[in-house]
C-alpha cells in the first residue's frame, strides 16, 4: 500500500540521531559525556511541580479552551509584555504543548504552497523541516563568524529576499550558535521586515537564559507588534522540557487561527500543566535563579576546558546554553578531513559525544570552517571538566 508522499519532505531534530550514537556507545561499557542534546538534567522547581500536584488533586484533568485557561493566558500577557515593553492581552495568547509546535502552526497560518520563508542556517533544524513539509520553499540566511561573534550576513540576507518572500523566522538568543543579535541588526531586520512586509516569528526560547546584559525582541521595536509572533516555552527558563508547555504570541487575528489548529490538532493543553505554568510565572522565582546560577558554572567550566585543546577557537556567549566552536585546526591535528568522523573519532577516544554543524541545516555553498555544537545543559560540571579534559589529552596525544 503507498503511503504519503509529504512525509519524504519531513526532516527531523537530529541531536536525537547522535544520541542514538552515544547511547549505543555507552551499553558497550564506555563513559559517555552526553553534550548533544539541549535537555535538562536539572529539576523543576519545586513550587511549579506541586501545583501540578494540586492541580490534579483538585480534579483539574478534563478539556479546557483550545487556546489555553485564562489565568496562564493573562500571566502570560502581562508577564511578556512588561519584558518587552508593549500591551498584550490574553487574546494575543495561545498556549501549546511546547514552543515546537508554534513553528508548523506559525507557517500554516501565514504560508501558502510555494511561498517562500527565510530562516537562519546554522539554526534549528525544525524550521527548515516545517518549512518544507508543509509545502514552502526555505530560503537560509547565513552568518559571519566576527571577532565579536557570530552575526548575520545582512547583506546575503537581503539578496534572498523575492516577491514569494512570505515569512522571516529570527531566533535571539540562537540555537546552535548562542548569538544575540546587535540593536542594530535587529532595527535592520526589523526595517526589511516593514520594507517586504513580511510575518515574523521571532523564536525566543532562550530569552530568559542569560548571564550578563539584558535580552531584548524585535517585538519592541515600532511597526514590528502586528507583524510577529514570539515563539514562547517554559521548557528551559524552568526545565520543564518533557512537560511540553509553550506558547504563541502575536496579533489576534494570526493567534485566532493559531487557536483553530489547536483544536484541530491537540484540543487543548493538558490543563493541569498549564496550572504548573501559572506558578511558575508568578509564583516564587528562586528555583529558576539557581538553575540559572548553575548554567553559568557550565558554561565557565565548559569554555575553559574548550580553551586548553590544541587548535579550538570559541567565542563566550551570554545567553543559551551552547557553545560552537571552530576545530579546523584540532581536526588536522586528529588527521580528519570530515566532521562527522572527527566527531566518532572524538566519541571512541574520549567518550565526547556532540553534534557538528551538519545537524543544524544544510551547509551553504561557499561555507568556511569547521564547527561543533556542545550543550552543557544535562552535564554535570565534573562532567565536564572529565570530558574535556580527555578530548584535550586525545588531540594533545597526536
Amino acid at each position: 500500500m503507498k503511503l504519503a508522499d509529504r512525509l519524504e519532505r519531513l526532516g527531523t531534530e537530529t541531536a536525537f540521531a547522535v544520541a542514538a550514537t552515544a547511547a549505543d556507545w555507552l551499553s558497550k561499557g564506555n563513559e559517555v559525556f552526553p553534550f548533544h542534546l539541549g535537555d535538562l538534567n536539572l529539576p523543576t522547581p519545586a513550587n511549579v511541580s506541586a501545583a501540578m500536584h494540586r492541580a490534579v488533586a483538585e480534579g483539574k484533568t478534563g478539556y479546557c479552551p483550545n487556546a489555553g485557561i485564562a489565568p496562564l493566558r493573562q500571566a502570560l500577557a502581562e508577564s511578556l509584555g512588561k519584558q518587552r515593553k508593549v500591551n498584550f492581552m490574553p487574546e494575543n495568547i495561545a498556549v501549546q504543548p511546547g514552543g515546537k509546535p508554534v513553528i508548523g502552526k506559525f507557517l500554516r497560518s501565514v504560508m501558502n504552497p510555494g511561498d517562500e520563508v527565510l530562516y537562519p542556517n546554522p539554526g534549528f533544524p525544525i524550521y527548515e523541516s516545517q518549512i518544507e513539509f508543509n509545502d514552502g520553499v526555505a530560503v537560509p540566511y547565513r552568518y559571519s563568524d566576527t571577532p565579536k561573534g557570530f552575526r548575520i550576513d545582512l547583506d546575503y540576507l537581503k539578496s534572498k529576499i523575492s516577491k514569494k518572500t512570505r515569512a522571516l523566522v529570527l531566533n535571539d538568543q540562537q540555537n546552535p550558535l548562542a548569538a544575540e543579535m546587535t540593536d542594530d541588526e535587529r532595527q535592520a531586520l526589523a526595517d526589511l521586515a516593514i520594507k517586504h512586509n513580511l510575518w515574523v516569528l521571532a523564536d525566543e526560547a532562550y530569552y530568559d537564559i542569560r548571564y550578563a546584559g539584558e535580552s531584548k525582541s524585535v517585538v519592541s521595536l515600532p511597526g514590528m507588534l502586528e507583524r510577529t509572533v514570539i515563539l514562547y516555552t517554559f521548557s528551559k527558563k524552568f526545565a520543564m522540557t518533557g512537560w511540553r508547555l509553550g506558547a504563541a504570541i502575536g496579533p489576534k487575528g494570526i493567534i485566532d487561527r493559531i487557536s483553530k489548529l489547536n483544536t484541530n490538532e491537540e484540543s487543548c493543553t493538558a490543563q493541569f500543566v498549564q496550572w504548573a505554568g501559572v506558578e511558575a510565572i508568578n509564583g516564587d522565582q528562586s528555583g529558576a535563579n539557581e538553575l540559572l546560577r548553575v548554567l553559568k558554572t557550565r558554561r565557565d567550566a565548559t569554555i575553559a576546558g574548550l580553551k586548553k585543546i590544541p587548535g579550538v577557537r570559541v567565542h563566550t556567549p551570554d545567553s543559551a546554553f551552547y557553545v560552537f566552536p571552530e576545530i579546523s585546526e584540532t581536526m588536522a591535528r586528529t588527521g580528519h578531513a570530515d566532521l562527522a568522523d572527527f566527531a566518532l573519532g572524538a566519541l571512541h577516544n574520549s567518550g565526547m559525544s556532540f553534534c557538528t554543524r551538519r545537524h543544524f541545516g544544510r551547509p551553504l555553498p561557499g561555507e568556511q570552517g569547521n564547527y561543533i555544537r556542545l550543550a552543557y545543559s544535562g552535564v554535570n560540571n565534573d562532567e565536564i571538566e572529565r570530558g574535556l579534559s580527555r578530548l584535550a589529552d586525545w588531540v594533545s596525544s597526536k
